[in-house]
């Protein structure tokens, strides 16, 4: 694997544990997106301007990362509130159809089109979703509120990695969490104050989990990502963060004994399977012979 894929796979990794600790419920969903951005922003900014790591960009980029982070900020708020006032399956199922978003995206606005891999994998690593998570659960679908902001986080999500990509190709990964980050806190705090949601009052256990999210779910997850971004499509990114459904799955077994099945490892292997689809690198065949 190259450095860029073994990134992925351990951001991959890092986030699939948000989904169970926001199921905990400790803390808000809006104040939960405001210390997670705050915490991880209070640890690499510092480290950055110590280093000399920080590289102030041109304008325009430094604008497309401040976007990034309002972006993002926003999606984090909406997945939480999803989460919480539905379930975290149903919210990260829905979140996840960012792939689709990402991919009509490119096709719409940018010149560089998903290639043919990608939309087949796409299919493949959404059935596999389906069959993990079961087909009964998509008969008890609620279309409310929580249902409206899971789908709206996963476009949000995906504005976000055909922005970030484009900044990324210009700015280098420290400076771009940096600029990303503080610009994410700045928003969700002031969403935060606007909805007069509290910033003090938790037990231990959730300031546990506020900083647990900032370190591991944030920012060394996301540094990753943002390395794996700069330098893959932003189509392979999308449709790997997928496989945080699975590792969800897994997280939740060990951490809050829900069960899993055989036919959850089926749809997981389903969705693997989906994902190692778009990264293969040879063309299909055409059917009128080649030119030799």
């Amino acid at each position: 694997m190259t450095k860029p894929q073994v990134a992925l796979v351990i951001g991959v990794l890092a986030i699939s544990i948000f989904p169970v600790l926001v199921k905990l419920n400790l803390a808000p969903g809006t104040i939960s997106a405001f210390y997670r951005m705050a915490f991880s922003a209070a640890l690499i900014i510092p480290y950055a301007l110590i280093t000399k790591r920080f590289k102030l960009p041109k304008t325009k980029y430094l604008l497309m990362a401040g976007l990034c982070g309002i972006i993002f900020g926003a999606d984090i708020i909406v997945w939480n509130i999803a989460i919480i006032e539905s379930t975290a399956t149903q919210a990260t199922l829905l979140s996840n159809l960012s792939p689709v978003w990402v991919g009509l995206g490119m096709f719409l606005f940018l010149a560089s089109r998903p290639k043919v891999n990608f939309w087949i994998g796409t299919a493949i690593a959404l059935f596999g979703m389906v069959v993990l998570i079961g087909f009964d659960f998509f008969i008890s679908l609620s279309f409310d509120r929580a249902f409206l902001f899971a789908i709206l986080s996963g476009m949000l999500y995906a504005n976000y990695m055909l922005i970030s990509k484009s900044a990324l190709d210009e700015v280098d990964v420290i400076s771009y969490m940096c600029i990303m980050l503080f610009s994410a806190s700045i928003f969700t705090g002031i969403v935060s104050y606007i909805m007069n949601e509290p910033f003090t009052g938790f037990s231990n256990a959730g300031w546990l989990v506020l900083v647990v999210q900032a370190v591991v779910c944030q920012l060394l997850a996301w540094l990753v990502l943002s390395y794996a971004t700069q330098n893959m499509r932003a189509t392979r990114v999308s449709i790997s963060l997928l496989g945080q459904a699975f590792g969800s799955a897994i997280l939740a077994w060990i951490f809050l004994n829900e069960q899993i099945t055989f036919q959850m490892i089926v749809g997981g292997i389903i969705l693997l399977i989906g994902i190692g689809t778009t990264f293969i690198e040879k063309s299909l065949i055409p059917l009128r012979s080649r030119k030799q």
